[in-house]
């Protein structure tokens, strides 16, 4: 199954829908906002399979951004195989 990240307006990164989930996993001990940390949790528990950065509040999309840069690929260097880490270095390339 698929996933999406609507990265900005004309960018979005799809991946497995694992990948995805490792993916949101990582940011929501990362970010500082409880609410969109939660709204992370849910869309893992209710398997929603997509996110949309641009419809979070500015300062949310900022950090969001911010904690995708500064360590995601190194951390996913260590846990998953090197195409994931592969097409996540490209999620961390389309947020800029």
């Amino acid at each position: 199954m698929a996933a999406l990240i609507m990265v900005r307006d004309d960018r979005d990164w799809q991946s497995s829908n694992g990948l995805f989930d490792w993916t949101l996993e990582y940011l929501i001990p990362r970010l500082s906002d409880y609410k969109t940390a939660s709204l992370l949790r849910e869309i893992i528990d209710e398997n929603l399979g997509n996110l949309w950065i641009p419809d979070l509040p500015v300062e949310a999309q900022e950090e969001v951004y911010a904690v995708l840069r500064s360590g995601l690929v190194s951390a996913a260097a260590h846990e998953l195989p090197p195409a994931a880490v592969d097409q996540l270095r490209e999620l961390v390339a389309l947020t800029y």
